[in-house]
């Protein structure tokens, strides 16, 4: 893999992560978390797809290297969703 093919596979984790963290609705941090978020959510997909038996769908390649979108973006949109249920500190209600 050559820098440019890594460059472009660190865009697409990214722009992934980011549309992630937008269908839940919580920002984890910069575009270093969401290009994190990105990778984990690819693997966290991936991985959720094939424990239901889900086929791979818009499998990019990348310097030989696939890269799931679709389940990538859904990773990421369940990882910040998780994420923001731990941290989100709770709503105090004052009658």
């Amino acid at each position: 893999m050559t820098i440019l093919e890594f460059i472009i596979l660190i865009v697409i984790a990214a722009i992934c992560g980011a549309i992630g963290q937008a269908i839940a609705g919580y920002s984890l941090g910069g575009w270093v978390i969401t290009t994190i978020v990105g990778f984990i959510g690819a693997l966290l997909g991936t991985w959720l797809a094939r424990a239901i038996g889900l086929p791979e769908l818009l499998m990019v390649n990348v310097g030989g290297e696939p890269f799931p979108i679709v389940w990538a973006i859904i990773g990421s949109a369940i990882l910040a969703a998780i994420v923001a249920l731990l941290t989100r500190p709770a709503r105090r209600t004052y009658a």
